[in-house]
């Protein structure tokens, strides 16, 4: 939990200064190549973790992978190495693009369904959730088919569960009392 509420302030400070220097959009470039970077090679991660690597092994190494970023991606990252924070790079680019969201005023929602929904029942619950929210949504469908039927909407720390699975358990907890 410690990580990734310094994960968020260390990504707020980026976003300051990238919004101060006018790079949004080529730090936003530089976090993404991050995430991707860590995504593809577990080793990546384990190589910022460990701590048998000195800080300016791993400076180096950042350097030689991410060398194509730009000069305020680099001193950043050269800035959470020196502070012995390199351990939480992949954490923080992710609550950067995450706080960037929240600034463009992107609502993130997942929907959570048994099976693929037809488009209209999409735009139901698309229009139902535009209603009650300001700005552009982004939703990510997913399946889960223990749901048995109906869905759940995430959003942030909001969950709204309409799903069969749910309603079956709360029937069985009203009949156990």
């Amino acid at each position: 939990m410690k990580s990734t509420k310094a994960a968020g302030r260390y990504a707020k400070a980026l976003l300051e200064l990238a919004l101060d220097q006018q790079k949004i959009e080529v730090v936003e470039k530089d976090m993404q190549q991050i995430i991707t970077v860590a995504n593809e090679a577990h080793d990546f991660q384990v190589f910022l973790n460990s701590p048998l690597i000195k800080v300016d092994k791993k400076l180096e190494v950042i350097k030689s992978i991410f060398g194509n970023f730009d000069a305020l991606s680099i001193s950043f990252l050269e800035m959470v190495a020196t502070n012995r924070r390199e351990d939480i790079i992949t954490e923080i680019a992710s609550a950067f693009l995450t706080q960037l969201k929240e600034h463009r005023g992107i609502v993130q929602v997942t929907i959570i369904s048994a099976k693929t929904l037809d488009s209209q029942t999409k735009n139901q619950i698309t229009s139902k959730i535009s209603a009650s929210i300001k700005g552009a949504l982004e939703i990510t469908e997913e399946i889960d088919e223990s749901l048995i039927g109906g869905f759940i909407v995430r959003m942030g720390d909001h969950q709204i569960d309409a799903s069969v699975s749910n309603q079956l358990n709360r029937l069985k907890q009203e009949l156990v009392k």
